[in-house]
């Protein structure tokens, strides 16, 4: 009954060549043949009396019940591959070894399922789950301002006349105000020009002292055809106290400047430092959209299916 690689010949997966039969296969195997048998004793009491055509009938039959009895053992018995209820207790060697491997080829489908599914999500275009957009709130703000200025009889280009004078400042406020240089605009004239107004705003001018050494120096102004051009006069400890703090201040507050940068708590790490991250980032935002499908099947272990 037996064959070399152990697998019984009623067994559904005996076709299969790497199948090898357990306690599990005998055991269903029985309840199939008993099942069998049974109903064969049953239609042999039914058809007992009757003529041949009868008997043909029973056996057309019975060929049918045993057709659909072998679809649902197929069923069952793929259910029951995928998770056999076996008692590992029992089993040795290779056997157990065997039913450990499929336990294991199980579990990493199922992950690899629920993986390539939560991949397609994130692929997906995220729905609006905090508020409104954008542009829906423009389009509402449209439709209010607009019963706003038919109930005062006004037009769309005089919507100014509705604003409050608090609002209106505010909006002034933002016109005039420039926007911070970035890039080469930092190292321009104009930019110079202003830090350079910002550090003097707090230096406070003596114009006693001023107008004494202007009147004692008679080339106080001194041109290049001065025999004095160069010769600085003398300066107090004071002064140079006041120029070392002004000096130390803006070291310490270039030190304390920090801009505001956006964290989430969603995003992967994969820096382990915050210069590492930042050049992390400047990979990403340059070769980024080249490597996103290899970068997701490394990190998913196989790739989406087409």
């Amino acid at each position: 009954m037996v064959n070399a690689r152990r697998v019984h010949p009623d067994c559904i997966n005996a076709s299969n060549p790497y199948h090898e039969c357990v306690e599990f296969c005998f055991k269903k195997i029985a309840e199939v043949k008993a099942r069998l048998e049974k109903e064969n004793a049953g239609l042999a009491e039914a058809v007992g009396g009757s003529g041949h055509p009868n008997r043909e009938q029973g056996r057309d039959s019975l060929d049918d019940k045993r057709i659909e009895e072998d679809s649902s053992e197929e069923e069952e018995e793929e259910e029951d591959n995928q998770e056999p209820e076996v008692d590992v207790s029992q089993l040795t060697g290779r056997k157990k070894k065997l039913f450990e491997l499929r336990l294991k080829m199980n579990e990493a489908r199922k992950s690899n399922q629920t993986d390539v599914g939560s991949e397609k999500k994130k692929m997906e275009a995220p729905t609006e789950t905090k508020g409104i957009s954008k542009q829906k709130w423009l389009e509402e703000r449209k439709k209010k301002i607009g019963k706003l200025l038919d109930a005062n009889g006004l037009d769309l280009t005089k919507a100014y006349m509705l604003d409050t004078q608090e609002a209106a400042e505010s909006k002034y406020k933002k016109w005039e105000k420039e926007p911070t240089p970035a890039g080469w605009d930092v190292f321009n004239q104009k930019t110079l020009y202003n830090a350079y107004k910002k550090r003097t705003k707090n230096i406070k001018v003596d114009l006693e002292e001023y107008n004494r050494m202007r009147a004692a120096d008679p080339e106080f102004y001194r041109e290049a055809s001065s025999l004095q051009y160069g010769k600085a006069p003398k300066t107090s400890q004071d002064k140079i106290d006041k120029m070392a703090k002004e000096l130390f201040d803006r070291e310490q507050k270039r030190q304390e400047f920090s801009r505001r940068r956006k964290f989430r708590e969603e995003k992967d790490i994969d820096s382990i430092n915050d210069r590492n991250e930042h050049f992390n980032k400047k990979i990403e935002r340059a070769f980024g959209k080249y490597t996103l499908e290899i970068k997701n099947n490394l990190e998913r272990g196989t790739a989406l299916p087409d």
